[in-house]
């Protein structure tokens, strides 16, 4: 199994930038896909990146496309999310992602999740 612990989020004004990290811990991403997803209050949980477990393939959401950055780090045991240009539509709950496979499957399907880290993008 892999566990997973987020960080870097916080408080940012519009037009900001953000970076968020995954860290592995018990296995490194070898083997593993992965991804990040987010929710906003009151609303379903949203597919915002993902890379394939050769790291070569990467797959990002209309709505952050173009502004986002997904990409393994530090030897296969971190997963990144550069945020730039940064909206008030960006803030929720940020949540990273893994699987066995070459890419994530249907999110509720996906085996291990972190416990979140909050982005809030004040206008």
């Amino acid at each position: 199994q892999v566990q997973l612990v987020e960080s870097g989020g916080g408080l940012v004004q519009a037009g900001g930038s953000l970076r968020l990290s995954c860290a592995a811990s018990g296995r490194a991403f070898v083997r593993y896909a992965t991804g990040w997803f987010r929710q906003a209050p009151g609303k379903e949980r949203e597919f915002v990146a993902a890379l394939s477990w050769t790291g070569e393939a990467t797959y990002y959401a209309d709505s952050v496309k173009g502004r986002f950055t997904i990409a393994r780090e530090n030897a296969e045991n971190t997963v990144t999310l550069q945020m730039n240009s940064l909206k008030p539509e960006d803030t929720a709950t940020y949540y990273c992602a893994a699987d066995r496979g070459t890419v994530l499957g249907p999110m509720n399907r996906i085996n291990f999740w972190g416990q979140g880290t909050r982005v809030t993008v004040s206008p």
